[in-house]
């Protein structure tokens, strides 16, 4: 082993790779019941073009998981072997995927990245004032929602398919979840090519999968499980001290632990980029390096342990409130503006960024405007 010593380090491992989610099963029924192949997304993403059509051609095929990579494996097993050997994508949450940004031809942009929008949401820190408007403008929070699951339950037609999510777009957009669906994707189970089945839960038989509350398999050759990634124990395993793993995973009831999603209190001279998520998290990202860039510049300093923590306390109350039980994914999609106010004003920077009244509330933001 080779030790450096260093004053700072970042981290930046990310958390969309090498520690794959894979699904509990009850005794037995898990994949070693199966006589066919289960593999993870991770591991069908790292195939060569030829190499995963060969996996996938003339075989049954059920991919488990509805967000993009599931939807994305999904279209191309549906390319490789069309009506004869239709492709099976099992649902166990259904999700308000986006056909397109343009919810009845309105910019979905204008509805939630704006200053306004993130008026009718509660915010961490925030005073009396934005409390009683986000209050106040709640039934209209209620209606934007609204909106834009019309058109995506009318467009996909949802309810045909028993897909219409029980949570509401405005939770799916606060827990980062938004996936846009492949085009032609809901085509190709009109034609039979994609077989769409539901459960909340599932196991392996020898010939394949069942579904909770099903008796007969689906019968299978090859499962590929897009079934996401251990985001917290990839950042929890970057570290071999237990007391730091202990520091950075938090406990199981609230979300990671960061200041301005960057740095742990009780470990400010480390920072870790690229695990909190947005609906842009290239954007997000690079915002933060701009901020840790200034504070290893000197321009600002970090305030102290107990402010750090009360201010993590009010971000964690936030996140349990709009993303639910996925709180744990540290995202921070619905106030992204008002996360990068704060660092904004933290390296001196003014926050509005636009020219114009008209503009600076109603005008999606976006990564143009903190350039410079």
């Amino acid at each position: 082993m080779q030790v450096y010593q260093v004053d700072f380090v970042v981290v930046c491992v990310g958390r969309f790779s090498q520690v794959p989610n894979i699904p509990q099963f009850p005794p037995n029924k898990g994949p070693q019941a199966f006589d066919g192949e289960v593999i993870h997304s991770m591991d069908y993403s790292k195939m060569n073009s030829t190499t995963a059509t060969n996996l996938v051609k003339d075989k049954n095929v059920a991919v488990v998981g509805f967000q993009k990579s599931g939807m994305d494996i999904a279209m191309e097993c549906s390319t490789v072997n069309g009506i004869e050997r239709a492709c099976t994508v099992i649902i166990r949450t259904p999700h308000w995927n986006l056909p397109d940004y343009f919810p009845w031809g309105f910019p979905l942009a204008k509805l939630y990245l704006s200053r306004f929008s993130e008026l009718m949401v509660h915010k961490p820190g925030e005073g009396l004032l934005l409390y009683l408007m986000a209050t106040i403008l709640s039934p209209l929070r209620w209606g934007f929602s609204k909106f834009v699951e019309s058109h995506i339950k009318h467009k996909l037609k949802l309810s045909k398919h028993g897909l219409v999510p029980e949570h509401s777009f405005l939770n799916e957009l606060s827990a980062c979840l938004i996936s846009t669906v492949p085009e032609g994707f809901y085509n190709r189970v009109e034609e039979g090519r994609l077989k769409l089945k539901k459960a909340k839960s599932f196991g392996f038989t020898k010939e394949g999968i069942v579904l909770e509350g099903q008796a007969e398999p689906i019968k299978s050759d090859l499962v590929i499980l897009a079934t996401g990634w251990k985001g917290i124990d990839k950042i929890k395993n970057v570290f071999e001290s237990p007391n730091f793993q202990e520091y950075i995973a938090g406990s199981d009831g609230s979300a990671v632990p960061l200041y301005r999603e960057c740095i742990h209190p009780k470990i400010p001279q480390l920072a870790i980029i690229g695990f909190s998520e947005s609906v842009a998290n290239l954007y997000t990202s690079e915002i933060r390096c701009r901020w840790l860039a200034e504070f290893l510049d000197g321009k600002f300093k970090l305030p102290s342990v107990k402010a750090m923590e009360e201010d993590i306390a009010q971000w964690d109350k936030y996140k349990k409130r709009y993303s639910k039980k996925y709180y744990r994914r540290s995202c921070i999609g619905a106030l992204h503006i008002w996360h990068n106010d704060q660092l904004c004003k933290d390296m001196g920077w003014n926050p509005k960024r636009k020219k114009g009244l008209m503009a600076e509330w109603f005008e999606p933001y976006g990564p143009s405007d903190y350039a410079g």
